[in-house]
């Protein structure tokens, strides 16, 4: 069996390991060389290029992704070629266009914040004066990790991106929602139907970015696991999703459950599992999009912590920082991307499990403080 991934970062690089064990024979599409998949990097170019994309997709039993953004047409061409692309283009056009995503979603009755489309300062103005005086204004494409998103209280502060847009182009405008936390509900299906759901996760966001994962999320509840997992099959059925799909939620202070964004691969939400489930993530995409039974989905412990190291030291390598994170620390299990550090950047993650959530936590963020600069933790 061989699996084409068109993408060479970090999420390409941890299926890797779960191929091997598979007798997968993983083969990669990077952007550049020396990125983090470089070990099973078999092709370098433009994955917005439908030559060299088909190129590379000759010889693969499956196409799959380390990120969303290959091109329709690009998609539709492996299609018509006869080639399996998981998760398709009929599914990821809804994770490469946010409208079209609440579009779909609105159908499929799932709940969602409040929302319009912009085409002018004047839309803008009007959304956030009926929404509390602000509004959350995104691209409809290309956006992550916080990028393409403002939080804005007229359209005058997004009048660059109003001027910017094409021809038929929008953006996307959200209520600004009051919520008490970020959850994240992964979901794998195969393409005969076969579904699998994990734990639901509490994450916490820095600037933008994940910060750290949970799982599963605290006082969470029944009713609230029961909705977040109705919502991610819904969508994984509904869309059509193959593989792993991650859906981004909001718990608010009145008890609603709203969805934020998706992502149909492995997702930064679910890297807990490497270590903390009976199937990481990564095996399970892989599985999926392979047609695979499915893996358990359980968890190996009560608990277990996610930290993504961002930014790495100020000087030296991320890898060199590794035995001083494991020093004290034997029962967390460190993630380096093969990436050099830069402020912000996610270069690596540590993980921890065990039984008392107070301790799992600390020896996560006391690993993973070893590798900056500006905080440490004994």
């Amino acid at each position: 069996m061989r699996v084409g991934v068109i993408g060479g970062g970090q999420l390409a690089r941890m299926m890797i390991a779960p191929a091997v064990e598979l007798g997968v024979e993983l083969r990669v599409l990077a952007e550049q060389p020396e990125m983090s998949a470089s070990l099973a990097a078999t092709a370098v170019g433009d994955y917005r290029d439908a030559a060299i994309v088909a190129e590379f997709a000759r010889d693969v039993d499956v196409i799959t992704f380390d990120h969303e953004h290959v091109p329709q047409d690009v998609l539709r061409a492996l299609v018509d070629a006869g080639v399996r692309v998981h998760p398709g283009p009929d599914a990821l056009q809804f994770a490469q266009d946010k409208i079209r995503m609440r579009t779909r979603l609105h159908e499929l009755g799932v709940p969602q914040p409040e929302w319009a489309v912009a085409e002018s300062a004047a839309d803008v103005d009007a959304f956030a004066r009926d929404n509390g005086g602000r509004a959350v204004v995104k691209t409809a494409r290309g956006g992550y990790d916080g990028k393409g998103v403002r939080v804005v209280e007229s359209g005058a502060e997004v009048a660059d991106w109003l001027e910017a847009l094409g021809e038929g182009e929008q953006l996307l405008l959200e209520e600004l929602v009051p919520f008490t936390r970020e959850l994240a509900q992964q979901v794998a299906r195969r393409p005969s139907g076969e579904l699998g759901v994990y734990p639901i996760v509490e994450t916490v966001q820095k600037d933008g970015v994940c910060a750290e994962a949970i799982a599963p999320a605290p006082s969470a509840g029944a009713r609230v696991e029961r909705v977040a997992a109705d919502i991610g099959v819904a969508i994984a059925e509904g869309l059509g999703v193959t593989g792993m799909l991650a859906v981004e939620l909001f718990e608010t202070d009145d008890e609603r459950i709203l969805v934020n964004e998706l992502a149909m691969r492995p997702h930064n939400s679910g890297h807990w599992t490497q270590d903390g489930a009976v199937t990481s993530q990564f095996e399970q995409h892989l599985r999926a999009v392979l047609d695979l039974p499915l893996g358990d989905t359980a968890s190996l412990q009560p608990w277990s912590v996610m930290v993504n190291i961002l930014g790495g030291p100020g000087e030296g390598s991320v890898e060199g920082r590794i035995p001083e994170a494991l020093e004290g620390h034997p029962s967390a299990k460190v993630h380096t991307y093969g990436k050099s550090p830069r402020p912000g950047r996610k270069v690596g993650h540590v993980t921890a499990v065990g039984d008392d959530l107070d301790s799992v936590a600390y020896e996560a963020r006391a690993a993973a403080a070893a590798f900056s600069d500006d905080i440490r933790v004994g």
